[in-house]
């Protein structure tokens, strides 16, 4: 009877077993009674595009992707020394390791930089090390003061030149200094909150970078103490943007933004312009 029972038995394999030949139509049977089961295997499988590097950035700002710290110096301008006039800015955006990564070129007219001063318009172009420019930061004329609620300070941030990616909007407090980093639909994405005192005697300056609901600080832009001498005989600063390594870069390119603005708002003074 045993004898029978073996003959008759397929060369499936004993039940419970897996099967040393795979019956094709066996394995199609058991897949299409477990649609879920292989749909979540499917799922859970790699894709091949997953594996391949993002389209979506801003050509030239790839490398801000990796960074979580972005140090920004301001040139020292001689010639406006020696004159006592304001000449236009430049800066070198660098890495962690002090490696430049970036350079920005203020574009602005004579005479709005020595009658307008701090309050001129102007446009910064940043350009790689190869001298593609790849950040656009539009500066239109507006106010600044805490008395005036209304035509405050803004910035256009454009990735690559031409396209609009976000803005950074000063809004209105009398005691802090508070801003906002806006989307190209000017909905609001983070925002800054500055010290009451922004003269930073003998130490640094935070602005803290914060969630739109305030509740959590994710960052800080820093405006670095370089000494007596520096702080008080020149333009040239020292910023340092601490955000987190997978934040979006093009809110990056607005922080980076965010840097000349302060600077031309709190820090953009010396003996020469007095």
């Amino acid at each position: 009877m045993a004898s029978k029972d073996s003959q008759n038995q397929k060369p499936g394999g004993l039940p419970g077993f897996l099967p040393e030949v795979t019956n094709p139509d066996q394995h199609s049977r058991a897949a299409s009674s477990h649609p879920r089961k292989q749909a979540r295997q499917q799922s859970d499988a790699p894709q091949p595009s997953s594996f391949l590097p993002t389209t979506s950035l801003p050509p030239g700002l790839e490398y801000l992707s990796q960074l979580d710290l972005i140090i920004i110096h301001q040139q020292v301008e001689l010639l406006g020394m020696i004159l006592g006039t304001e000449t236009s800015n430049k800066y070198e955006i660098k890495n962690s390791l002090g490696q430049r990564i970036y350079f920005a070129v203020e574009e602005s007219i004579c005479f709005n930089r020595n009658v307008c001063s701090t309050l001129r318009a102007c446009t910064l172009r940043i350009t790689d090390n190869s001298g593609r420019e790849v950040i656009t930061v539009n500066r239109p004329l507006r106010c600044n003061s805490c008395w005036c609620p209304c035509y405050l300070q803004e910035l256009e941030i454009q990735a690559p030149p031409g396209t609009t990616v976000g803005y950074v909007a000063q809004k209105w407090d009398p005691f802090q200094p508070r801003f906002t980093i806006q989307n190209a639909n000017k909905e609001d994405v983070l925002k800054i909150v500055g010290p009451c005192a922004t003269c930073g005697c003998f130490g640094d300056v935070d602005f803290e970078v914060k969630t739109v609901d305030e509740k959590l600080t994710i960052g800080k832009i820093s405006k670095y103490w370089s000494g007596f001498v520096n702080d008080v005989f020149t333009n040239a600063d020292n910023f340092g943007v601490h955000v987190p390594a997978d934040l979006d870069v093009t809110l990056k390119a607005a922080l980076i933004g965010a840097c000349f603005l302060f600077d031309f708002m709190f820090f953009e003074h010396s003996l020469a312009g007095l």
